[in-house]
């Protein structure tokens, strides 16, 4: 059955499958080394489970394609369940395959037994997959795998997990080759052209004097004809955290992020008065995308909820319309509607009294980016150690512009979205969906995520540089990782922040006025801990020690670098968002 398994893989393109050995998962990688041995798909080995399914997500964020990971029964498969509700929370399609003891065997207590007589670790799974299922027939092993995949890849995206009883996967396959042709298979709900509920947008828009856009992450696949439209209607942009990389922070309708660590901007945009429609696009509307549950700026009658899954709608009942279907078809539509009417007559702002002839035309005319930072002189300060403005600032500007920036939970994540702006001057046309410069782990917001995902990332695109920015606090959780990056020779960079605490445990007690415990680390030398596990290390005080670096050397080594960056402690980072909602429970 394991060849049979590695055969569907590799017809859906998948490279590797990450995970953890062990007895019981033995059969699926014997069958993964054969598949190595002819070019197919080949076993990446974490160091911990948990840390295995981090990278199948950052695989298939960078990919498109399904992330795969496997750990063996028991222990092996209850490490996996953190990864796996990230990647639910997140919505990243994945194939999660765990082991189990023989089924002549269960209920006998046999080692590390996960079945439904002892740790139910299919009931476990079922909680935060699409589909958890126990393949009990070597006859059901082929349907429960499609069924497993076309659920992973499904409307509601997100983890399958088949759990796979070591006698059955040692067995041969009654087909030796896949029956199902699933790289056919597509589940995207289609638009009419015809569609009221559209017509019924495009004739709004018409009519209103603004509009604003507010882009999630569910725009990936759509944003150029998002950007079109937007420039052809003078449709002011802001994203949520989760769609930050989708617009470039130079585009000049790009008014900032929205939600958790974002910016006034962003919001003084929502609640001008002459706003008269919203368009929240592909958004989830958590508290991480909607500023904490902001009924004045976001969520209320103006709102305009356009997606492509429905799951999405509940969070939004106040809104004025909901409208279900592809986004790239829907915008597609809106957009030759809209162009046909420059045609004929021009385009028109209701009220405006504007009228371009073309979008380049505009371009030159629109002024310099209203898009501000905060705290400017935080952003530009030369002191040392270095302070995380200024570290955010001076990245991109050491860097490739098509960098990759995975960015961990915690300090890491705020700093990012409010400061982190990569030079990407694209402002509209098709353009490859995978191509954001940005991605985190929001919701579920697990720590060291961003370790593996990164690892990940880079397995899936040699030619793209991966950045990495996480804590010390993470770093010490699943810094172990950093050896699969050494072993499979990746030049992923691993930015630490390093103030020797859990940050943002440290400024929330901070800013709650509560009790400071609970939050110190020791004082650990990371660049010389990369050295040690087989990478190479810096340590960075100052913008200067920043500037020192040659990125071109880094980028061409043979392993990872360890940036051990020791900023400056004392920085609040933005996440007053999150302390409101924290203080509203009291």
């Amino acid at each position: 059955m394991g060849d049979l398994l590695v055969a569907y893989l590799k017809r859906l393109s998948v490279d590797y499958v990450f995970g953890v050995p062990g007895g019981a998962i033995e059969p699926l990688y014997n069958a993964l080394a054969r598949s190595a041995r002819t070019g197919g798909p080949r076993p990446v080995v974490a160091r911990h489970e948990v840390e295995a399914a981090f990278m199948a997500d950052g695989y298939s964020r960078a990919t498109g394609r399904l992330g795969v990971c496997c750990a063996t029964t028991g222990p092996g498969a209850t490490n996996l369940i953190t990864g796996v509700a990230s990647a639910y929370e997140n919505r990243i399609p994945m194939l999660v395959i765990t082991a189990q003891t023989a089924l002549t065997n269960f209920g006998r207590g046999a080692l590390q037994e996960s079945s439904c007589t002892a740790i139910d670790i299919v009931g476990m799974f079922r909680h935060c997959t699409r589909y958890s299922t126990l393949v009990s027939h070597i006859e059901q092993f082929e349907c429960k795998l499609a069924a497993a995949i076309l659920h992973a890849h499904g409307t509601h995206a997100g983890p399958a997990h088949l759990s796979v009883p070591r006698d059955l996967m040692c067995a041969p396959s009654p087909s030796p080759e896949p029956s199902f042709n699933l790289t056919s298979q597509c589940w995207t709900r289609p638009i009419s052209h015809v569609d009221a509920s559209v017509d019924e947008v495009l004739s709004r828009l018409q009519k209103a004097r603004k509009v604003v856009f507010v882009i999630g992450h569910g725009c990936c696949d759509a944003i150029g004809v998002i950007l079109d439209l937007a420039m052809h209607i003078h449709a002011e942009i802001v994203v949520t955290p989760h769609g930050k990389g989708l617009v470039s922070p130079y585009h000049p309708l790009f008014r900032g992020v929205f939600g958790f660590a974002g910016h006034d901007s962003a919001r003084e945009a929502l609640t001008a008065r002459d706003v008269d429609e919203i368009i929240a696009v592909g958004v989830t509307l958590s508290e991480w995308s909607s500023n904490g549950w902001d009924d004045n700026a976001l969520l209320h009658g103006k709102l305009i909820h356009i997606d492509a899954d429905e799951e999405n709608f509940t969070r939004s009942p106040m809104a004025g319309m909901h409208v279900l279907g592809s986004v790239d078809g829907i915008f597609g539509y809106l957009l030759e509607q809209i162009r046909g009417g420059d045609r004929e007559n021009r385009w028109v702002r209701g009220g405006a009294g504007q009228t371009h002839a073309s979008v380049r035309e505009w371009l030159r005319e629109e002024p310099v980016r209203r898009f501000r930072l905060e705290q400017e002189s935080c952003y530009l300060d030369d002191a040392a150690p270095i302070k995380p403005q200024r570290l955010m600032h001076d990245l991109p500007r050491m860097l490739p512009s098509n960098t990759r920036y995975v960015v961990d939970s915690g300090n890491s994540v705020a700093w990012a979205i409010h400061y982190l702006h990569p030079f990407d001057r694209r402002m509209a046309g098709k353009r490859d969906a995978r191509s954001c410069f940005f991605d985190g782990c929001m919701e579920f917001a697990s720590m060291g995520w961003a370790i593996g995902a990164a690892i990940g990332a880079a397995l899936a695109d040699r030619t793209r540089p991966v950045v990495c920015i996480t804590g010390d606090g993470s770093l010490l959780m699943s810094g172990q990782e950093f050896t699969v990056a050494v072993q499979e020779r990746l030049p992923v960079i691993f930015v630490i922040l390093n103030d020797a605490a859990l940050g943002m445990v440290k400024h929330g007690q901070r800013l709650a006025g509560a009790e400071p415990v609970g939050f110190g680390l020791p004082e650990i030398d990371y660049s010389a801990y990369a050295g040690i596990m087989g990478g190479y290390g810096h340590s960075i005080s100052s913008p200067q020690d920043l500037a020192e670096l040659d990125p071109e050397e880094i980028l061409n080594r043979p392993g990872p670098t360890l940036l051990d960056v020791h900023i400056d402690r004392e920085e609040t980072p933005p996440i007053a968002t999150r302390m409101k909602v924290l203080q509203s429970l009291l």
